[in-house]
């Protein structure tokens, strides 16, 4: 399984080669092996960035899990599974775990295919329960599978899909062991009347930590018996003796569901991690001694910044414009509009599904909402988009953070299907940003658009540094805009690819070539002036995106096809991400993987037009004389 690591000062972690070497271990030592486990953890992410504070909250109920269970037969399925840093120290990846979250390491979250003590992958949430039921239901009809063990928290048993699982798994009545992870946290501070009601349960749990101690909350039963659940709890998550007799006489003696409440606490065992629970969720590397992350140079604010900022300017001038996010306040830039209008800003929990029709609602009251979300996590509620939102033509505005490849976490977390989902629905506006003074301006395009839906999307991290406008101003509709002109060779972007194609374009021009540079502005509708000029006025169109295929590029070629443009005429390819899930590591690692880069950009170009030089004419384009935008005012909260 994996080699050992040799440290004096973890002698009983050095001895672990997988799960099966606790069974020997006495509870005495188990304590110990938690402590040991826990001093690991925070080397590792210490080291290499991550998620600190839930896998903190959990050294005690994975030693207690592993230690009373016989994984991987038994299946142990983590949900959030950004839990499961130390599952996966203990299960022989702990050698490994120092190339967490980079290329060719391990996943920041379980996945199948790098271990058999991972049997299911989850890095979104609230999936543990009813992929929990598949495998207990194959169990039942003969399938070589044990107890199964769904290990759900960190939030995720705020969303409509466990809710749905449990249900389903009360009627079924199988054996199905639910261990909620209650830290009271998901990423920030969790809302709504479940939460309120866990913590009413776990009030003098919290207290004290006193296991099976009278108390004046509400019954479990409640909620959960009413449900089909044999309900256990609350107990202490950082007791391992007590969680190890609860866990023992649950497998000895369960017969169907059972739901044990485990109370833990984000960060637990240290000091900054429980102080700041939302700001150690995930980290940068850091100091273990004080606490300090490491700072990322940054050539300017991050685009998330930057969407927060022009939101709240153009609220600052419009009361109807409202802002909604679904548990990611600080990941989307709504905690920023939240601060200064907090009663139109709206944290939903882990409800994607509820956000968006939330947002259709307030539209078609008359708000102007603006339902900010991950692109990962915008495919959760796609019925809801095209459903509730796109067939009925309302103008809710959708900032959909983290397009295109995002770095560590991965392909689970990569933003490569929103542009051919929304650009396909009628009536739907959908553009991205090239830079973050074009998001400037999306932001007051899309507070300006009352006639539909609307759609921006822009990446994680920082911009180039360019001085932001003020206000923005809005853009007109499905039209996109010459940056270089040429006659040989247009390069037309969709997104921050942009600046690869800017440097392409220099490359090119250095062996001869003409190039034009355009940035597309919008997918949909397309300017279809912009993309027959640049195709009929080049020997060669290419255009490149952040997405999949079947996006941005597929809609050029749908029209040119359907105008008759390509029947013997010039030549056009489509750059796009590939048709694979591309392994998670720095985003620069990853373009080069989806072949991306402006060396590939190149190479394309000189591959399509052959070896021939291509005769260099400088043609004035009919294009050209597109809107300008305003020169720049400096904004003082994004300098």
């Amino acid at each position: 399984m994996g080699h050992r690591p040799t440290s004096s000062a973890s002698p009983l972690l050095d001895a672990i080669i997988g799960p099966a070497d606790l069974k020997g271990l006495s509870d005495v030592s188990l304590v110990a092996l938690a402590d040991e486990m826990r001093r690991e953890t925070l080397e590792i992410v210490s080291g290499t960035g991550g998620h600190l504070g839930s896998s903190l909250g959990v050294i005690e109920l994975t030693v207690a899990l592993h230690a009373v269970f016989e994984t991987p037969h038994d299946r142990l399925i983590w949900d959030v599974s950004h839990q499961c840093y130390p599952h996966k120290i203990l299960t022989g990846r702990r050698a490994a775990m120092r190339q967490l979250r980079r290329k060719d390491g391990p996943s920041g979250f379980t996945r199948r295919s790098e271990s058999a003590f991972d049997p299911f992958g989850a890095a979104h949430s609230s999936t543990s329960i009813s992929a929990g039921l598949g495998f207990a239901v194959a169990r039942d009809l003969g399938a070589a599978c044990g107890d199964v063990i769904a290990v759900i928290g960190d939030g995720a048993l705020s969303a409509g899909m466990a809710f749905e699982a449990l249900n389903n798994l009360g009627g079924t009545q199988r054996r199905l062991f639910v261990i909620l992870n209650d830290n009271q946290m998901s990423i920030a501070p969790p809302v709504g009347a479940l939460s309120a009601h866990l913590n009413a349960l776990t009030a003098d749990c919290r207290g004290d930590m006193a296991v099976g101690e009278p108390s004046d909350a509400p019954p479990p039963a409640s909620l959960f018996a009413a449900l089909g659940m044999a309900y256990e709890g609350p107990v202490d998550g950082h007791d391992l003796p007590a969680l190890l007799a609860h866990l023992r006489r649950l497998k000895a003696t369960a017969e169907g569901p059972v739901l044990l409440h485990v109370v833990t606490r984000k960060g637990a065992g240290y000091g900054p991690a429980e102080r700041a629970a939302d700001r150690y969720h995930g980290v940068n590397r850091f100091d273990i001694e004080t606490g300090q992350q490491a700072a990322t140079p940054a050539t300017g604010p991050s685009f998330t910044k930057v969407f927060a900022t022009a939101l709240v300017s153009e609220a600052e001038r419009d009361p109807r414009i409202v802002a909604i996010t679904a548990a990611m306040p600080a990941g989307t830039g709504v905690d920023l509009f939240q601060r200064t209008f907090p009663d139109r800003a709206f944290d939903v929990g882990i409800a994607e599904q509820h956000a968006v029709t939330f947002a259709a609602g307030l539209a078609a009251a008359g708000m102007k909402p603006f339902c900010a979300i991950y692109s990962t996590f915008l495919q959760r509620a796609y019925d809801q988009v095209v459903h509730d939102v796109a067939l009925q033509g309302l103008p809710v505005r959708f900032a959909i953070d983290r397009a295109g490849l995002v770095g560590a976490d991965g392909p689970t977390h990569a933003g490569a299907f929103d542009i051919g989902a929304l650009a396909n629905l009628p009536g739907f506006t959908v553009m991205a940003a090239s830079d973050e003074v074009e998001l400037v301006h999306m932001v007051a395009t899309a507070a300006a658009h009352d006639s539909g839906p609307i759609a921006f999307r822009y990446p994680r991290g920082e911009g180039s540094g360019k001085p932001l406008p003020a206000t923005g101003t809005p853009l007109p509709i499905g039209r996109g805009r010459i940056i270089e002109s040429g006659s040989t060779v247009a390069l037309l972007s969709f997104g921050t690819r942009l600046a690869p194609c800017l440097t392409a374009a220099a490359a090119l021009r250095r062996r001869g070539m003409s190039v034009t540079v355009a940035d597309a502005r919008f997918a949909k509708p397309l300017d279809t002036e912009l993309i027959e000029d640049l195709f009929g006025d080049h020997k060669l169109l290419v255009t490149i995106e952040e997405g999949a295929t079947g996006g941005f590029g597929a809609l050029v070629l749908h029209h040119l096809a359907g105008r008759g443009l390509l029947d013997g005429r010039g030549a056009i390819r489509t750059m796009t991400l590939p048709d694979l899930f591309i392994a998670q590591g720095s985003p620069d690692e990853m373009y080069a993987a989806a072949r991306l880069t402006a060396g590939d950009i190149e190479t394309l170009v000189l591959q399509a037009l052959g070896p021939a030089l291509p005769v260099v004419r400088e043609a004035p384009l009919r294009v050209q004389a597109r809107q300008k935008i305003p020169a720049p005012v400096l904004h003082p909260e994004v300098r």
